[in-house]
């Protein structure tokens, strides 16, 4: 919601302050289209140069986060631990029963308990494959480490790309806009019998293009890419956290150990209390 109230400010405040200053709206809003045209319709044209399909619509979903924010809330994160609790219990007391669960989790009873982490094919992935390494009895656990370190970058990596891409365009539309100036300049120039006040208001229109395209690059298309960015590097502290309770799993600490390090290692907005944990562990408990 505050993304959606961050736009309307940005539009209020520019072209408000334009008006109060006596500006006229006429000149902006005849030129606008045809500027926008050449502007975002080349700038739409380099980001499909420059992105294979499914990179474009990767950053088309994300920049739905510029409203809806992180995916995972502090309710997620205590999910989560109690998922990989009772997980790690089963493998140490059951092994058996825990490869029913990895290797169908979408009908899996234990899964199921938590439906949001259940659908998350990315989550799910990084639980039951690290499980199913732990079950291969490595001879060193840095093995199954340093595979999920691997993993993990690789998906932090690939999560990134829509902020990049995102930021590439903000980076160029101010270039873009020079250009529609330019194309509106010799568009006047061919003009250059027309009285003065035409040839003002042909002018006045050309450099609606320069405003286009560093307004959209710096007001709109650039704070989309940051936004992506802190909302990507939020989301990535869920899937860390999997890493961190899972690592301390394959040193074979007790599973309220393992649960303690990733509370411990959760951002301190969506930590939760020990005393809510330890309540949420104790349902599970009854409930196996």
């Amino acid at each position: 919601m505050i993304g959606l109230f961050g736009i309307g400010f940005i539009f209020a405040m520019v072209f408000g302050g334009y008006i109060l200053a006596g500006g006229k709206m006429a000149i902006i809003l005849h030129s606008m289209p045809f500027e926008l045209m050449t502007i975002l319709g080349a700038a739409v044209g380099a980001f499909m140069i420059a992105n294979d399909f499914s990179a474009i619509k990767h950053t088309l979903k994300d920049m739905g986060k510029v409203v809806k924010g992180a995916t995972w809330k502090a309710k997620d994160y205590q999910d989560l631990l109690c998922l990989l609790f009772a997980l790690i219990r089963i493998a140490r007391d059951n092994p058996v029963e825990l490869e029913s669960h990895i290797e169908e989790p979408d009908s899996s009873s234990v899964f199921g308990n938590y439906p949001k982490i259940q659908k998350d094919k990315t989550a799910v992935g990084l639980i039951c494959d690290t499980l199913r390494s732990a079950s291969m009895n490595y001879d060193d656990p840095h093995q199954v480490e340093e595979v999920l370190e691997k993993r993990m970058e690789e998906h932090y990596t690939h999560a990134q790309h829509s902020a990049h891409a995102l930021q590439v365009m903000a980076d160029g539309l101010p270039a873009l806009g020079i250009v529609a100036a330019v194309l509106g300049i010799i568009k006047t120039m061919a003009s250059i019998d027309k009285p003065p006040e035409v040839l003002g208001e042909m002018i006045g229109g050309a450099l609606v293009g320069t405003f286009l395209g560093v307004f959209i690059a710096y007001g709109l298309v650039g704070p989309f890419a940051a936004k992506v960015e802190a909302v990507t590097e939020e989301d990535q502290h869920f899937y860390n956290l999997i890493r961190e309770v899972l690592v301390a799993n394959l040193y074979n600490h007790a599973p309220n150990i393992c649960v303690e390090v990733g509370r411990q290692n959760t951002p301190g907005t969506k930590r939760p209390s020990f005393n809510d944990l330890e309540a949420a562990l104790k349902e599970v408990k009854s409930a196996a």
